[in-house]
């Protein structure tokens, strides 16, 4: 029989399922890999960024390609379905399905060869594409094609859905940046292919076996279906819909390699590929332009074009308006021109004159009274290209409007006809009730992306959408379009290509999946003969998630713990390995379940009816995935939906420990404000004691500390001791009053920072008061989730500044993370307190207090160098640009470290089982920026927990310093030092009870939580 005549049914034929036990066991025999089938994992992996959700059996992060072999021999003989997965990030459902999935991310993300000469490297499938780049940046190559998900899509993710992003502009999308494939297909046949000569493809079609099958089958494909592909295949530069026929035609070299890039895990598994590099544009430039609407923007769309600009993007009204609402990128936004809706066009050359050139001739050429703005530098040309980077999480979940969903979001279009697609797509949007979606893209390329606020889980609101998505597709179509242009088929538009490429071509989709895939094993459900568009949504029209009472507010989810749940959209910024501070747990572990994602993932899964996690607050999945999260609020402002896992993690230990005993860390460090303040009762006692290397030991094990901590030692005089015995406050108080806070750090440990503090607030005019009553703002309590014990703290603490705070005195925090509770949490933990928000609006960081009531006090002259690491709730709660600017005005050279979390984290870096991750993230790039640093440049580092890391590694280094010890330094015209408490060799935090007793704890608790009468 003809290869080209194969039936089509055995592509049809469902897989049964396979005994899971043995198949998991032989895995875990054969493989040198990770192999995982709990729970867990599972939940983890059941979806993409996608509306879809199916759960795997399981999965294997082979260490090498050719252990992946091995995987895929062994489902071959289960006849198991297989999934290979990059990133995750996919939005049409290509990356979940009921398969044994290989995740290529954690090991396999090497490069093999580099050729700078040939412009060539080979890689392993798993590199990030920033990562792959860095790596190129000194030969001054990269790899060309760039999606808005580079800091976290692998190439092999983006051979399988022949990824663009913004700059296939100027160098086309994946399939046209390949040189050569490894691949394997399911029946174990692996091969080299790429472009094949007519001598060749003669050669090998002649030969025996399954290559000179394959090859012999493909030619008979392309000569029965060329004409049909000509006529059919859209000529527009963002074809990224259906299998990719066209790379077959002599006119594009018989190509395998093109063939087989987008075929979504459906064909074959890539092993390795040979990548086509290009150089990095020497300068460029951008202009933003202001128009009317989008559409009148996309209708200039072919003007621009003919200045060939290295990248054109659109972004409408809609999607400014949202990112202004949940104040994303507010510097960047005041950069736009007038107008509403917006290009970019990114402009490239040789030299700042050819660039500039082309930049003054694109502006001459632009109709009368379009307004625009022209950057050069690239922090401002980052910025803008940020605000459109950012859309997708933008749109998900803004304040005030429903949610908006993938589905409808890739549509590409010849550009010349993008300004009648806007238009034709508004009236639909209008006539199934989803109002006016914002709108943005490579409109360069005709390419529309949006997200749909569909209703997905009502039968009727499912029927609608899919009503929609027909209609939608058929004007598309209409215009000469791709249903994909960048996004790939999955699930979501595989049903729709018989309407794009009519069923003749369909069915040599058909074909072309039986011969590489006769069984229909490989990501079955997907591209052709695929489940249908409203089939196996992770929400549906049975979704009625558990709705548990929590005791944050949740006031961004409307109180609803499960739509906090659900905030994650997949995109997977948490798995960047540079840059920000989310996630420092998966940087150091490269595990999915250590992510911000797929903690987020699980977590969805707990509140969710028939799930692989079904144990509610009781869920061990849940809890162990929650471990080795360090609570550093970085997600807080580096996810682009606002995922805040340090709340959730919090919520989620309240309700798991409630009724049960606490991991010991919890009670030493938890409590450890009452620990320090009854140890403050005698802090040479405890010193001396915690001395002792036996009782070092047992006290470490007893409080479950990490036993390769040293615990800081308590200082002989407390903070406030201090302030009392000097008489308190001091100075003219020009300026009006202000709160030192005295948090449990600066107390307890370095009081020193403490009087800095005071001694510059008062030379600068203020009049400093401190709380008289023992005071704190729980945020020990929150982080190990004992959430009752926190509010009790907070409200006391609240009643305590209440007078101050309805006379409007600001509260001046000096920790990071205890300052970020005042501005954060307090309000979220008590709702119903008016003076909850009042703390929240009156609590200022030490820099701000500075910049926002002394502007024109002349801080002193520091002139130094310094690097500045930033407390991460300080990064994600309080801001560091007035920080930034303190430095700056006292003439401090401050290089502001992009190095991540410190690692230790509060409790996190303390508790036993914690160490090595966290000094992996304090490795990543806090640590060796000290090590580097000669002795001239200051380390900076507000937070407490950030300098005890820095101190504890033994960088050889000065100990860090708080900015208010440099600048009362300076005021005192004395060398900057830090004041420290002296530290025994050993030491250790010893329990309450082996310090002085739980009477006198027990005691100091009862105060420090009872309200004082009012």
């Amino acid at each position: 029989m003809d290869p080209i005549d194969l039936p089509m049914p055995a592509v049809r034929r469902p897989a049964p399922a396979p005994d899971v036990r043995a198949l998991e066991k032989a895995l875990r025999r054969r493989v040198d890999g990770d192999v995982r089938f709990d729970s867990g994992t599972r939940a983890a992996y059941a979806t993409d960024a996608s509306n879809y959700r199916r759960v795997p059996y399981g999965v294997v992060l082979p260490r090498s390609p050719e252990a992946a072999v091995e995987a895929v021999a062994v489902c071959r003989e289960f006849d198991a379905p297989l999934l290979s997965r990059g990133g995750g990030t996919s939005l049409a459902g290509e990356c979940c399905n009921a398969a044994v999935v290989l995740d290529w991310s954690r090991y396999c993300n090497r490069v093999l060869s580099l050729d700078p000469e040939a412009r060539r490297c080979v890689v392993e499938p798993g590199i990030v594409l920033d990562d792959l780049n860095r790596q190129l940046a000194p030969y001054g190559l990269q790899y060309g094609p760039r999606p808005a998900t580079h800091a976290t899509c692998t190439i092999g993710g983006m051979i399988g859905n022949n990824s663009c992003g913004s700059t296939a502009q100027a160098y086309g999308k994946v399939v046209d940046n390949l040189h050569r494939l490894e691949v394997l297909t399911y029946d174990g046949l692996r091969l080299w292919v790429g472009r094949t000569a007519d001598e060749e493809l003669a050669r090998l079609a002649a030969g025996e076996g399954r290559e000179a099958e394959i090859y012999r089958s493909l030619a008979a494909l392309r000569d029965r279906y060329a004409d049909a592909v000509r006529e059919r295949f859209p000529r527009i530069p963002r074809r990224v819909s259906g299998y990719n026929l066209d790379s077959l035609l002599p006119e594009h070299g018989f190509d395998v390699a093109g063939l087989l890039t987008g075929s979504e895990s459906t064909l074959v598994t890539v092993l390795r590929a040979e990548l086509e590099l290009v150089p990095v544009p020497a300068h460029t430039s951008l202009v933003v332009m202001g128009f009317a609407d989008i559409a009148a923007a996309a209708d200039h769309v072919p003007a621009l074009l003919r200045h060939e600009p290295h990248a054109l993007e659109g972004v409408d009204h809609e999607l400014v308006v949202a990112e202004r609402r949940e104040h994303l990128h507010p510097e960047a936004l005041a950069l736009l021109p007038g107008g509403s809706a917006y290009l970019m066009a990114v402009l490239a050359g040789e030299s700042e004159e050819e660039t500039a050139d082309k930049a003054r001739a694109l502006v001459a050429g632009l109709p009368d009274g379009v307004e625009h703005t022209w950057y050069t530098d690239r922090r401002h040309m980052d910025e803008l290209m940020l605000v459109r980077e950012s859309a997708l999480g933008a749109t998900a979940h803004a304040p005030g409007r429903p949610d908006a969903w993938e589905g409808w979001e890739d549509a590409a279009l010849p550009p010349e006809r993008l300004g009648d697609y806007l238009r034709g797509v508004a009236v639909l949007w209008e006539e199934f009730g989803y109002g006016r979606p914002s709108v943005y893209g490579h409109f360069g390329q005709g390419c529309v992306h949006n997200r749909i606020p569909f209703d997905l889980t009502s039968e009727q609101g499912i029927a609608r959408m899919r009503a929609f998505v027909e209609r939608a597709a058929d004007l598309v179509v209409e215009l000469g379009g791709s249903l994909s242009g960048e996004h790939g088929d999955g699930q979501s538009r595989g049903e729709l290509l018989g309407r794009m490429y009519g069923a003749e071509l369909v069915g040599a989709f058909e074909r072309l999946k039986t011969l590489f895939d006769p069984r229909g094993r490989m990501n079955p459900g997907k591209v052709v003969v695929p489940d249908p568009l409203d089939a196996y949504l992770r929400l549906g029209a049975d979704y009625r998630p558990w709705e548990p009472e929590v005791v944050f507010a949740y006031a961004d989810d409307d109180g609803n713990f499960s739509h906090a749940a659900l905030r994650c959209v997949g995109v997977g910024r948490c798995r960047s390995s540079r840059g920000g501070v989310m996630c420092p747990s998966y940087r150091a572990t490269r595990e999915e379940e250590h992510s911000t994602r797929g903690r987020a993932r699980l977590l969805f899964e707990m509140v969710r009816n028939g799930s692989p996690v079904d144990g509610g607050w009781r869920s061990p999945e849940v809890r162990d995935a929650l471990d080795l999260c360090l609570a550093c609020k970085g997600c807080k402002a580096d996810c682009p939906v606002g995922v805040d896992m340090a709340t959730y993690k919090a919520e989620f230990l309240h309700h798991h420990y409630a009724g049960r005993l606490r991991p010991l860390a919890h009670y030493s460090m938890g409590w450890l404000p009452a620990v320090a303040r009854v140890a403050g009762l005698a802090p040479r006692v405890v010193n001396a004691l915690a001395a002792v290397p036996v009782l070092a030991r047992v006290a470490k094990a007893a409080g479950g500390i990490a036993p390769e901590r040293d615990i800081p030692v308590f200082a002989p005089e407390r903070f406030t001791a201090w302030w009392w015995a000097r008489g308190g406050a001091r100075g003219d108080g020009r300026r009006g009053e202000v709160v030192v806070w005295p948090d449990t750090f600066t107390e307890h440990f370095h009081p020193a920072v403490g009087r800095a503090a005071v001694e510059v607030l008062e030379a600068a005019g203020f009049r400093v008061k401190v709380p008289e009553a023992a005071v704190c703002c729980g945020l020990t309590w929150i982080s190990t989730g004992q959430l009752d014990v926190a509010r009790r703290v907070l409200a006391r603490t609240v009643d305590v500044l209440r007078d101050d705070l309805r006379r409007g005195v600001p509260v001046v925090g000096l920790e990071p993370s205890c300052t970020a509770v005042f501005r954060s949490q307090a309000a979220e933990l008590l709702p119903d307190d008016p003076d909850a928000r009042l703390l929240c609006e009156r609590t200022r960081t030490f820099a701000e207090l500075l910049g926002e009531r002394a502007a024109d006090w002349q801080p002193p002259a520091v002139d130094a160098r310094a690097i500045v690491q930033r407390h991460c709730h300080q990064y994600a709660v309080l801001g560091f640009d007035a920080d930034r600017e303190l430095l700056r005005r006292a003439g401090v050279d401050a290089d502001v470290l992009d190095a991540g979390c410190c690692g230790l984290a509060g409790d996190f870096g303390f508790e036993r089982g914690h160490y090595e991750v966290s000094m992996a993230c304090a490795e990543a790039g806090l640590l060796p920026a000290v090590r580097e640093a000669d002795g001239e440049t200051l380390v900076l580092a507000d937070g407490f927990s950030c300098r005890t890391q820095v101190e504890q590694a033994g960088t050889g280094h000065a100990p860090p310093l708080h900015v208010a010890e440099v600048l009362a330094a300076a005021l005192r015209g004395e060398p900057v030092a830090a004041e420290r408490p002296a530290a025994p060799e050993v030491r250790a935090l010893l329990p309450v009870a082996a310090v002085v007793g739980a009477a006198a704890a027990l005691s100091f608790v009862l105060r420090a939580t009872r309200r004082p009468a009012r």
